[in-house]
C-alpha cells in the first residue's frame, strides 16, 4: 500500500510542477512577450540572423521556460510569412538550449532550499488576492507559479524516499542499462506528457533520491535524456497539422535537429561508456541531478554548435523531404492569413497579428479607393470590377479578424490588451466604411457615363491634389495603427485639416462656376457627392489613426 500511495504522490508532485510551470511561463509571456514580441520582430533585419536567431530562441524559451511554446510560436510565424524558414532553423535551435535552465532550476534540490522558495507560492497568490493593480497581480501570480514547481519537485522527491530503502528496486533500476530501451521509453513518455523539461526534472529528482538508472558513473541516464530530446518535439509535429508547406517544413527541422543531435551522441556515448564517470561525476561527484542538468545544456549547446553552420542543409533537407503542393503553377499560391490559432494561447502575439491583419485590411480599402478614384477622373466604368472584388476579400477578412478578436478576448488578456482590442474592432469598422466609399465613387462614375457629365481638366486636377493629401493620409495613419508611432498624430490631424479645407474650397467653387453657368446643373449632385465621399475617406483614416490614441 506505501508503494501505491508513493505512485500517487508522484503523480501529485508531478501535477504540481506542470501547473506551476504553467502559472510561471504564462504570467512570464504576460509581463515580457511584448518585448519578447520585438526580439522576433527585430531578426528579420538582423545581418547576423543565425547567431540572433540562436540568441532569441534561447532567451524566449528560458524566459517562457518552455521551446514547444516556443517552437508552436515559431511554426506558426512560418505559417502566416513573416519568418523565412532559414530564419526559423535557428530560432528552433536556440530553443533547445533555452529550455536546459528547466534542468538548472530543478537541481537546485540539492541546496536544501525547497523549504524557504516554497513560501513564493503564499506570497505569490496573497499579491492576486489583495493588489488591484494588473502587472502586480500577474507578478503574484508568476511567484506562485515558482513556488508551485518547488512544491512539486518536494512532492516528487518525498514519493520516492521509500524506493530508496528497497535495495531490490535500486538493483532493478541499475540493471536497466539497454540504451536503445531507454531512448524509446525518453521518447515515448516525453511525448505523452509533452515536456522534456518535466521528464528531465523527473529524472534529477530520481537521482537525487540515489534511484539512478543505470547505476552511478554509468551513461544509461543519459539515454533517457536524449530521448526526451526526439519525445518534445510531438508538439511541434502536431501543432503543424493543417499549417501550409513551410511550416510543416519547420516541424520537420525541429525533428531533424534532435533526431541528428541524439544519434551523434548516441555513438558518443557508445563509443566512451565511462564519459559519465570521467567528466560529469568527477566534477559535481556530491550532486547527481546537477550532472544530469548539465549534460542536458552540454548536448544542446554542442549540437546548436555542431549544426548551425548546416542551417541551409536542414533547409534544403526539409524542401527536399516535403514538397510544396502546387496551385496554378505555384507553390502555396494563397496569400497567409496573420490569424494563425497558434497565436491565441500567446495572446499579446495573437494581438500583434491582428493588428497586422488590420493593416493588410486598410491596404486593400486604399487599393478600392484608388481604383475607384482613378476610374473615376478617366471615364472607366471597367474599374467598379476590381472594386467589387476588393471589396469582397475586405468583407471576409473583416469577419475573419473579429472573430480572431473575440477568441482572443475569451482567453487570459490584460487590460492593457483589452484595450488594444477594442481599438481594432473600432478601426476595422473605418476600414470596412472606405472600402463602401470606393463602391460609391463607381456609382458616381456610372452617372456620369450615363448622363454624360464631363468634368474640366482644372476641376479633375483639383480633385486629385486633394486625393493625393488622402493617401499621404493614410501613410500617416499607417504610422500609428501599424507602428503604434503616437507622434504622427500630429502629421494624421494636420493633413485632415487640409482636406476639410479643400473640400469646402472646392465646393464653394463648384458653386461659383454653377453660377457663373459655367458648369452643369446635373453635375452638383454627382460632384458634391464625390468631394464629400472623399471628405468621408479621410475622416475614417483618421479615426483609425485616433484608435491607439
Amino acid at each position: 500500500m506505501d508503494y501505491v500511495m508513493s505512485v500517487v504522490e508522484l503523480l501529485a508532485g508531478l501535477g504540481a510542477f506542470l501547473l506551476g510551470f504553467k502559472f510561471l511561463s504564462d504570467n512570464i509571456e504576460k509581463l515580457a512577450m511584448n518585448k519578447l514580441r520585438g526580439w522576433f520582430d527585430s531578426l528579420a533585419k538582423s545581418k547576423w540572423s543565425r547567431v540572433a536567431g540562436v540568441g532569441i530562441g534561447a532567451g524566449v524559451t528560458a524566459i517562457i521556460q518552455s521551446s514547444s511554446a516556443t517552437t508552436v510560436m515559431v511554426v506558426g510565424f512560418v505559417n502566416v510569412g513573416i519568418m523565412s524558414l532559414y530564419q526559423a532553423t535557428s530560432v528552433i535551435m536556440g530553443a533547445n538550449i533555452g529550455t536546459t535552465i528547466t534542468a538548472h532550476i530543478a537541481s537546485l534540490q540539492s541546496l536544501n532550499i525547497i523549504g524557504f522558495v516554497t513560501v513564493l507560492t503564499c506570497v505569490g497568490v496573497f499579491m492576486d488576492m489583495l493588489c488591484k493593480n494588473e502587472k502586480i497581480k500577474t507578478v503574484g501570480l508568476m511567484i506562485a507559479g515558482l513556488g508551485l514547481v518547488f512544491i512539486g519537485l518536494d512532492v516528487m522527491s518525498d514519493s520516492m524516499a521509500i524506493y530508496r530503502e528497497n535495495e531490490q528496486i535500486i538493483d532493478f533500476l541499475a540493471s536497466v542499462s539497454d540504451p536503445f530501451v531507454l531512448l524509446l521509453v525518453g521518447v515515448l513518455f516525453t511525448a505523452m506528457v509533452q515536456s522534456s523539461s518535466a521528464v528531465t526534472s523527473l529524472i534529477i529528482t530520481m537521482a537525487g533520491q540515489g534511484l539512478i538508472i543505470g547505476g552511478a558513473g554509468t551513461n544509461a541516464v543519459l539515454f533517457l535524456v536524449l530521448g526526451s530530446n526526439i519525445g518534445t518535439c510531438i508538439t511541434a509535429i502536431l501543432s503543424s497539422i493543417g499549417a501550409n508547406t513551410n511550416a510543416k517544413r519547420a516541424s520537420l527541422i525541429h525533428l531533424m535537429f534532435n533526431v541528428f543531435g541524439t544519434l551523434i551522441f548516441t555513438v558518443f556515448l557508445l563509443a566512451w561508456p565511462g564519459f559519465m564517470r570521467a567528466t560529469l561525476a568527477k566534477w559535481f561527484a556530491s550532486d547527481p541531478g546537477r550532472q544530469i542538468a548539465m549534460f542536458h545544456t552540454f548536448f544542446n549547446v554542442v549540437c546548436t554548435l555542431l549544426f548551425l553552420p548546416f542551417t541551409r542543409v536542414f533547409v534544403v533537407l526539409a524542401n527536399t523531404l516535403i514538397r510544396g503542393k502546387r496551385a496554378a503553377g505555384k507553390e502555396d499560391a494563397a496569400a497567409p492569413s496573420m490569424l494563425d490559432v497558434r497565436f491565441l494561447n500567446t495572446p499579446s502575439i495573437a494581438i500583434a497579428q491582428a493588428n497586422r491583419e488590420a493593416a493588410v485590411m486598410a491596404g486593400l480599402a486604399m487599393e478600392s479607393l484608388d481604383a475607384a478614384f482613378k476610374g473615376f477622373v478617366d471615364g472607366d466604368e471597367g474599374a467598379k470590377e476590381k472594386v467589387e472584388s476588393l471589396n469582397r476579400e475586405i468583407s471576409v477578412l473583416e469577419r475573419k479578424l473579429v472573430d480572431y478578436l473575440i477568441k482572443i478576448s475569451a482567453g487570459d488578456v490584460m487590460r492593457e490588451d483589452e484595450k488594444t482590442i477594442s481599438a481594432i474592432h473600432h478601426a476595422t469598422g473605418d476600414i470596412l466604411r472606405i472600402s463602401e466609399l470606393a463602391d460609391n465613387i463607381t456609382k458616381y462614375t456610372r452617372n456620369c457615363k450615363r448622363d454624360d457629365i464631363e468634368f474640366s481638366p482644372g476641376v479633375l486636377r483639383s480633385l486629385e491634389q486633394m486625393y493625393e493629401k488622402i493617401c499621404g493620409l493614410y501613410e500617416s495613419a499607417l504610422e500609428v495603427f501599424g507602428g503604434k508611432d503616437i507622434t504622427a498624430l500630429k502629421a494624421v490631424d494636420a493633413t485632415e485639416e487640409e482636406i476639410d479645407n479643400d473640400r469646402r474650397t472646392i465646393i464653394n467653387d463648384h458653386i461659383r462656376r454653377l453660377n457663373e453657368g459655367k458648369c452643369k446643373p446635373e453635375s452638383s449632385g454627382v460632384f458634391i457627392n464625390l468631394v464629400g465621399n472623399l471628405e468621408r475617406a479621410a475622416d475614417h483614416l483618421t479615426y483609425v489613426a485616433h484608435a491607439f490614441d
